[in-house]
Protein backbone atom coordinates (compact mmCIF):
# COMPACT_ATOMS: atom_id res chain seq x y z
CA UNK A 1 0.00 0.00 0.00
CA UNK A 2 1.26 3.38 -1.08
CA UNK A 3 1.20 6.61 1.11
CA UNK A 4 -1.35 8.21 -0.68
CA UNK A 5 -3.62 5.31 -0.82
CA UNK A 6 -3.08 5.55 3.32
CA UNK A 7 -3.40 9.56 3.24
CA UNK A 8 -7.27 8.33 1.18
CA UNK A 9 -8.37 5.59 4.14
CA UNK A 10 -7.09 8.38 6.84
CA UNK A 11 -8.85 11.63 5.38
CA UNK A 12 -12.45 9.63 5.02
CA UNK A 13 -11.97 8.58 8.98
CA UNK A 14 -13.51 11.55 10.51
CA UNK A 15 -16.14 11.73 8.30
CA UNK A 16 -17.58 7.90 9.31
CA UNK A 17 -17.05 9.50 13.06
CA UNK A 18 -18.95 12.28 12.46
CA UNK A 19 -21.73 10.49 11.01
CA UNK A 20 -22.17 8.39 13.69
CA UNK A 21 -22.01 10.90 16.05
CA UNK A 22 -24.26 13.56 14.42
CA UNK A 23 -26.81 10.59 14.02
CA UNK A 24 -30.25 11.43 16.16
CA UNK A 25 -28.79 15.18 17.76
CA UNK A 26 -31.43 17.31 18.31
CA UNK A 27 -29.90 21.27 18.25
CA UNK A 28 -29.99 21.85 21.72
CA UNK A 29 -27.39 18.09 22.01
CA UNK A 30 -25.57 19.38 18.92
CA UNK A 31 -25.00 22.77 20.71
CA UNK A 32 -24.48 22.21 24.32
CA UNK A 33 -21.36 23.47 26.15
CA UNK A 34 -19.94 20.21 27.60
CA UNK A 35 -18.43 20.99 30.83
CA UNK A 36 -14.69 20.44 31.86
CA UNK A 37 -12.89 19.48 35.48
CA UNK A 38 -13.82 22.53 38.05
CA UNK A 39 -16.44 23.55 35.88
CA UNK A 40 -14.45 24.70 32.98
CA UNK A 41 -15.83 25.37 29.53
CA UNK A 42 -15.43 22.87 26.84
CA UNK A 43 -16.69 22.85 23.25
CA UNK A 44 -19.83 22.02 21.77
CA UNK A 45 -20.46 19.07 19.51
CA UNK A 46 -21.37 21.21 16.96
CA UNK A 47 -18.48 23.76 17.21
CA UNK A 48 -16.13 20.50 17.04
CA UNK A 49 -17.35 19.34 13.90
CA UNK A 50 -17.57 22.73 12.31
CA UNK A 51 -13.90 23.47 13.42
CA UNK A 52 -12.64 20.03 12.20
CA UNK A 53 -14.38 20.63 8.53
CA UNK A 54 -12.85 24.49 8.55
CA UNK A 55 -9.23 23.73 9.40
CA UNK A 56 -9.40 20.95 6.79
CA UNK A 57 -11.23 22.66 4.15
CA UNK A 58 -8.94 26.06 4.48
CA UNK A 59 -5.40 24.40 4.88
CA UNK A 60 -6.06 21.49 2.21
CA UNK A 61 -7.66 24.38 -0.12
CA UNK A 62 -4.70 26.12 0.19
CA UNK A 63 -2.22 23.37 -0.61
CA UNK A 64 -4.13 22.67 -3.66
CA UNK A 65 -4.66 26.62 -4.59
CA UNK A 66 -8.08 26.34 -4.53
CA UNK A 67 -11.19 28.11 -3.14
CA UNK A 68 -12.41 27.03 0.24
CA UNK A 69 -15.25 24.55 0.52
CA UNK A 70 -16.81 26.98 3.07
CA UNK A 71 -16.28 29.88 0.07
CA UNK A 72 -17.54 28.08 -3.20
CA UNK A 73 -20.56 26.07 -1.31
CA UNK A 74 -21.51 29.30 0.30
CA UNK A 75 -21.34 26.94 3.83
CA UNK A 76 -21.37 30.13 6.18
CA UNK A 77 -25.29 31.25 5.11
CA UNK A 78 -26.55 27.16 4.79
CA UNK A 79 -25.47 26.64 8.06
CA UNK A 80 -26.41 29.97 9.50
CA UNK A 81 -22.54 30.68 10.93
CA UNK A 82 -21.50 34.42 10.14
CA UNK A 83 -17.82 33.70 10.02
CA UNK A 84 -15.53 34.18 6.73
CA UNK A 85 -13.15 32.21 5.28
CA UNK A 86 -10.23 33.26 7.49
CA UNK A 87 -12.11 32.10 10.59
CA UNK A 88 -11.69 28.46 11.38
CA UNK A 89 -12.08 28.51 15.13
CA UNK A 90 -8.25 28.57 16.01
CA UNK A 91 -8.00 30.45 18.74
CA UNK A 92 -11.82 31.07 19.41
CA UNK A 93 -12.08 32.73 22.82
CA UNK A 94 -15.70 30.21 25.10
CA UNK A 95 -17.32 33.29 24.14
CA UNK A 96 -17.33 32.69 20.06
CA UNK A 97 -17.78 28.81 20.80
CA UNK A 98 -20.61 29.66 22.72
CA UNK A 99 -22.29 31.61 19.97
CA UNK A 100 -21.49 29.53 17.16
CA UNK A 101 -24.73 27.47 16.57
CA UNK A 102 -26.21 24.98 14.15
CA UNK A 103 -29.64 24.16 14.19
CA UNK A 104 -29.10 20.45 11.37
CA UNK A 105 -27.11 18.27 11.91
CA UNK A 106 -27.53 16.70 8.45
CA UNK A 107 -26.23 20.27 7.25
CA UNK A 108 -23.24 20.17 9.49
CA UNK A 109 -22.33 17.01 8.47
CA UNK A 110 -22.68 17.58 4.33
CA UNK A 111 -20.52 20.52 4.84
CA UNK A 112 -17.55 17.75 6.54
CA UNK A 113 -18.54 15.47 3.26
CA UNK A 114 -18.11 17.83 1.09
CA UNK A 115 -14.89 19.16 2.25
CA UNK A 116 -13.42 15.16 2.79
CA UNK A 117 -14.27 14.87 -0.85
CA UNK A 118 -12.41 17.57 -2.02
CA UNK A 119 -9.32 16.49 0.21
CA UNK A 120 -9.92 13.13 -1.12
CA UNK A 121 -9.94 14.49 -4.70
CA UNK A 122 -6.79 16.43 -4.23
CA UNK A 123 -4.93 13.70 -2.89
CA UNK A 124 -5.86 11.83 -6.12
CA UNK A 125 -4.30 14.38 -7.55
CA UNK A 126 -0.98 13.91 -5.99
CA UNK A 127 2.01 12.08 -7.24
CA UNK A 128 4.07 10.42 -4.25
CA UNK A 129 6.96 12.05 -4.59
CA UNK A 130 4.68 15.45 -4.31
CA UNK A 131 4.21 14.58 -0.36
CA UNK A 132 8.00 15.23 0.05
CA UNK A 133 7.76 18.65 -1.29
CA UNK A 134 8.30 21.74 1.35
CA UNK A 135 4.63 23.60 1.66
CA UNK A 136 5.86 25.99 4.88
CA UNK A 137 9.47 27.13 5.37
CA UNK A 138 8.59 29.15 8.87
CA UNK A 139 9.37 26.00 10.91
CA UNK A 140 12.34 24.07 11.26
CA UNK A 141 12.06 21.85 10.32
CA UNK A 142 10.28 23.22 7.40
CA UNK A 143 6.91 21.24 6.57
CA UNK A 144 6.45 18.95 4.11
CA UNK A 145 3.31 18.10 1.81
CA UNK A 146 2.87 14.82 3.52
CA UNK A 147 3.42 16.17 7.17
CA UNK A 148 0.78 18.68 6.40
CA UNK A 149 -1.78 16.51 5.33
CA UNK A 150 -0.98 14.14 8.34
CA UNK A 151 -1.16 17.33 10.69
CA UNK A 152 -4.40 18.39 9.18
CA UNK A 153 -6.39 14.81 8.86
CA UNK A 154 -4.89 14.25 12.65
CA UNK A 155 -6.28 17.40 13.58
CA UNK A 156 -9.90 16.71 12.44
CA UNK A 157 -9.56 12.95 13.68
CA UNK A 158 -9.00 14.42 17.28
CA UNK A 159 -11.44 16.97 17.57
CA UNK A 160 -14.28 13.90 15.98
CA UNK A 161 -13.04 12.05 19.04
CA UNK A 162 -14.35 15.10 21.12
CA UNK A 163 -17.40 14.95 19.59
CA UNK A 164 -17.54 11.51 20.33
CA UNK A 165 -16.66 11.80 23.54
CA UNK A 166 -18.88 15.11 24.40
Amino acid sequence: MDAITLLLDAAARPLDAARTTLRGLDPDALNALVRGPGGAQGNSIAWLVWHAARQQDAQVSALAGAEQIWVSGAWAGRLGIHRGPDEIGFGDTPERVAALRIEDPDMLLAYLAAVTDATRSYLRSLAPTALDDVVDTSWDPPVTRGARLISVIDDAVAHLGQAEYA
